[in-house]
């Protein structure tokens, strides 16, 4: 490594940060024109954003690598830098030209003559290697240590170590919708995010109009992933869980799971359906209504007419009910214009709100609350006779609360609830939407995430062998219908990154009962002894050790849900301290305690699995949890067990 090449290297680093700094001075000065109180205030707002988009981050240097070609030399970070005379010091690393940093090879070097990774310590650049991209270059060692860099607090971006495959997916147009088929390590989370982040630099204009969402599992989940999409100049995205989306009511109760697995699917879309739409009911005499002070009469048959060609323009049953009302007005206008007449647009509004267009419209398409539809649904589930068994209708039926704002809601019957808003009047959506852990959702789930997409696109993220719901299909046709977007190609990534491949191989022991077929995961590297299985007398001590010798990182034990407190406990008794993670967003201590079933979607450096056995025994697809609970290390995996391993894992 040449001394030289450092110190130049440094120096551009150092004018990198100068230009970010000067960049972020001349935001802070845009001054305001003094235009009207709007435009001062877009002004802002938009000078805010962009002062969010240039923050400093101490542990993200400006930029990560660098391409040259025979004529030019490119540095390439996580937003563009620009000097006093707008030249660039920095390129984007979504830009079209930063492309052949991620897609060269020895094969296809696509002009360059050499890539350059850096490496970087508090911030400091520290070393360099090069890539000729020769058909004799080793593996870049500090694309390793960064991939192998240990995680503490949240996820972090992973622009300086995109692969090829993962980069295709990232950069797929907007237009097309993507389902990605993950093996654990692969890193589809990040390249779903990172994906997002793209589509922002690319179609800015446009959706910021529209918007982009994620769609998290839970709020662990989220508040693991909440600093990529930062971290990479993108502020403006919305985070949500399907019970963010769908939380119309509060949910106070649970259901049984053969009833929740009843109430998630689509078929209670047509039941709900159904007991909307019947009632509207058909006009069975005329109508007089006022305007400008005479009264015109609507005849039954024109009525009718109105009401049946509203139910059949497709649109939402609130908005059926307005055009109902003006309906009416514009035909009394009509008949006042062919004596003579010319009423106004007010009077045309005023007859559309009079007290008889009004009790018309209560009488044949009358004002529906959502929560009380479901509600009425669920004392007596025979609108749906047809549509579901007579055991089927038994299962759904409760008793009904004193009022609806009595009900114990539970989380399906918020989607079900949902559902029917959105029957009701149009849910505003998205220009693009990230689903992670998609194969969890279930098909009135799946229903509840379309209506935010609109006429936008999707970016599918999960993995079939990790799926641990009730709902969990063995293949994605059915979840991607659901989900509005049946067409989506099916993009699998099967090398893992992250994970060793010793505990990928002990963990793939599963696969072939879990998803017979699937693809096994392979891991780009291997780390003896990452691996350890461990019977134990006395689970306690044994656990106080290991976590004791973990070293840097973070360390999550993963456990059945019932036993966290006791293994808290447990620690604490031997003088560790840990503490359980809870589903509500704060932040996972150094040492977690992890309910296995919040630890889908997150990594620690170090994972501890407790009593493989009792995680299966847990819940009906409990094989399938473990082998979430197995695949979350980055270092090393500890397996501990007083009890006998699952006949799997046992050889």
């Amino acid at each position: 490594m040449s001394h030289a090449v450092l110190a130049a290297e440094r120096a551009h680093l150092d004018l990198a940060a100068a230009c970010l700094t000067d960049m972020r001075a001349a935001t802070v000065a845009t001054a305001d024109a003094g235009g009207d109180a709007w435009a001062s205030e877009r002004l802002g707002a938009a000078r805010a954003e962009r002062l969010r988009s240039l923050a400093a981050d101490p542990g993200a240097p400006p930029f990560f690598g660098r391409t040259d070609t025979p004529a030019e030399t490119f540095h390439i970070g996580r937003r563009h830098v620009r000097d006093a005379a707008g030249d660039p010091v920095v390129i984007d690393w979504r830009a079209p030209m930063s492309r052949p940093f991620y897609q060269a090879s020895p094969t296809d070097p696509q002009g360059l003559t050499r890539r350059r990774r850096f490496g970087f310590a508090d911030g400091a650049l520290t070393s360099y290697e090069d890539e000729s991209l020769s058909a004799d270059d080793r593996p870049s060692a500090l694309l390793r240590e960064e991939i192998e860099r240990p995680r503490s607090g949240p996820m972090r971006d992973i622009v300086a170590t995109i692969q090829p495959d993962q980069d295709d997916i990232v950069r797929a147009p907007l237009a097309e919708s993507i389902c990605v088929q993950g093996a654990p390590g692969t890193g589809k989370t990040a390249v779903g995010l990172h994906r997002a982040a793209y589509l922002l630099y690319t179609h800015g204009e446009q959706l910021s109009r529209t918007g982009v969402l994620v769609v998290g599992p839970n709020r662990a989940f989220l508040r693991y992933i909440e600093q990529v999409l930062p971290a990479l100049g993108e502020v403006e995205v919305d985070q949500a869980t399907v019970a963010d989306l769908t939380g119309r009511v509060p949910v106070r109760a649970e259901d049984p799971d053969d009833v929740a697995v009843l109430k998630g699917d689509a078929r209670l879309a047509e039941v709900l359906h159904r007991a909307l739409w019947r009632r509207v009911a058909k006009p069975r005499d005329s109508v007089q209504v006022p305007l400008s002070a005479r009264r015109y009469r609507i005849p039954e048959e024109r009525l009718k007419r109105y009401v049946d060609d509203l139910r059949r323009a497709g649109i939402s049953y609130g908005a059926g009910r307005e055009r109902l009302a003006l309906s009416l007005a514009e035909d009394a206008r009509r008949q006042k214009e062919e004596v003579g007449g010319s009423p106004t647009d007010a009077e045309t509004r005023r007859c559309a709100r009079s007290a008889e267009v009004r009790a018309f419209c209560d009488e044949h398409w009358p004002a529906v609350d959502a929560a009380a539809l479901v509600a009425e649904v669920l004392a007596d589930p025979s609108v749906g006779r047809g549509v579901l068994t007579d055991a089927e209708q038994d299962l759904l039926r409760r008793a009904p609360a004193r009022s609806v704002r009595a009900t114990r809601w539970t989380a399906a019957d918020a989607v079900l609830v949902d559902e029917v808003a959105g029957m009701l009047e149009r849910t505003p959506g998205y220009g693009h939407v990230v689903v992670d852990e998609a194969q969890d959702l279930s098909p009135m789930q799946c229903r509840a995430v379309a209506r935010r997409l609109a006429s936008g696109s999707l970016t599918v993220l999960g993995d079939l062998a990790q799926a641990t719901s009730p709902w969990s299909v063995a293949d994605w046709s059915a979840t991607l219908a659901a989900l509005g977007r049946p067409g989506t190609s099916v993009r699998p990534l099967t090398t893992g990154y992250r994970v060793p491949a010793e505990v990928l191989e002990f963990a793939n022991r599963l696969l072939p009962v879990l998803v017979p077929g699937l693809a096994p995961a392979t891991a780009v590297r291997s780390e003896p002894g990452s691996l350890q299985v461990r019977p134990v007398p006395a689970l306690a001590p044994v656990l106080a050790e290991v976590v004791r010798s973990a070293g840097a990182g973070s360390v999550g034990i993963v456990c059945a849900d019932a036993s966290v407190a006791e293994l808290v406990a447990a620690l604490d008794a031997e003088g560790v301290e840990a503490a359980a993670l809870a589903d509500d967003g704060s932040e996972p201590a150094p040492v977690a305690v992890v309910p296995a079933t919040l630890v889908k979607g997150l990594e620690f450096d170090r994972v501890v699995v407790v009593e493989p056995a009792a995680i299966v025994a847990a819940e009906p697809r409990g094989l399938h949890r473990l082998y979430v609970a197995l695949t979350r290390a980055v270092s090393s995996l500890v397996v501990l067990h007083r009890g006998e391993l699952p006949d799997l894992l046992a050889g």
